[in-house]
């Protein structure tokens, strides 16, 4: 199968991983392959027009994205929103006090919050990660990819490993009750996957706003979804610098740890990102860049080997 092959001279600096590799689900995700040997990044989607393999490239001062399949022309339109071209740092100035913060800032001058524009991808992503662990979702991810994924157009990556499209909407749905179960995925976060494939469309025409909080109103009226899925999909498709990841287990604790020395749960942690409102996920993002985290103690959470029950709180 030919490619087409575009190159994007951005004017700075990108390094693709570093701007989407929030959109890796673990190292075995079967639709992103990050290639650390020439910082390429290989991701598969599905686009309007139909499913892609985007191959990202950086090279001095430029980027050299390829992609495979009919979604190509649509993918490689969106290769400057993707990789942040319509984020902005206006505005954005570390205090003094947040030392971690005015270091990762001169350490990452060049990130940017990506724009993916695929809304529904990202909210079934969010789903499945909703109150379990990284390791539990990327599991499931991996398992249900490999299982109901449509094999990526294009050569595979350099590891040999068979790229998978994350299954369309009505895919999705079709999705028997047991196997949601065997990828431990229970009734509650399958929901939110299904509910959401039935208003896809719907999701999509969320890319035409520019009210964040008219956007997030829109995203949170489906089942299931609360403040960190609703961010989540922010984050990802709609290229929201402010989309804070509140509700998470570790976040604000981590960004409050980094900030001043102290675990703070949400309601402090807000507070205390309050003066870089409209640039509150750019913290976060800046902060998890720089990998600094609050003290864990104790041994890591094993994984069940029942099925997540729900909780009282949407994520």
């Amino acid at each position: 199968m030919s490619s087409v092959v575009r190159v994007w001279r951005p004017g700075r600096v990108v390094d693709p991983h570093s701007v989407i590799g929030g959109f890796r689900k673990g190292p075995g995700d079967p639709a992103y392959v990050f290639d650390a040997g020439s910082r390429t990044v290989w991701r598969a989607t599905r686009t309007p027009d139909g499913p892609v393999t985007l191959r990202l490239r950086a090279r001095a001062g430029e980027v050299e994205a390829e992609a495979w399949g009919p979604g190509a022309a649509w993918a490689l339109d969106g290769v400057p929103e993707l990789l942040g071209e319509r984020d902005s740092w206006d505005g954005f100035e570390p205090l003094a006090e947040h030392r971690v913060l005015v270091d990762a800032a001169r350490r990452f001058p060049d990130v940017r919050v990506p724009r993916s524009r695929a809304v529904f991808e990202a909210m079934a992503a969010a789903g499945i990660e909703q109150v379990v662990t990284g390791k539990e979702a990327f599991r499931a991810w991996r398992l249900l990819l490999r299982e109901y994924g449509e094999p990526a157009p294009g050569p595979k990556p350099p590891d040999g490993r068979q790229l998978m499209v994350p299954p369309a909407p009505e895919e999705w749905r079709l999705i028997p009750s047991w196997q949601w179960l065997r990828a431990g995925v229970e009734g509650r976060r399958s929901r939110v996957v299904t509910t959401a494939a039935t208003r896809a469309k719907a999701l999509e025409r969320t890319l035409e706003l520019t009210d964040s909080a008219e956007i997030e109103r829109r995203l949170r009226s489906l089942p299931g979804v609360g403040v960190w899925t609703a961010a989540e999909v922010r984050q990802r498709a709609h290229g929201d610098a402010d989309a804070f990841s509140f509700a998470d287990y570790h976040v604000s604790r981590n960004v409050s740890y980094a900030l001043i020395g102290e675990e703070l749960d949400d309601d402090g942690c807000a507070e205390l990102i309050e003066p870089y409102r409209g640039h509150r996920f750019r913290v976060q993002r800046l902060i998890e860049l720089a990998g600094i985290g609050h003290p864990r103690f104790g041994p890591r959470k094993s994984l069940p080997t029942h099925t997540p029950g729900a909780t009282h709180r949407l994520r």
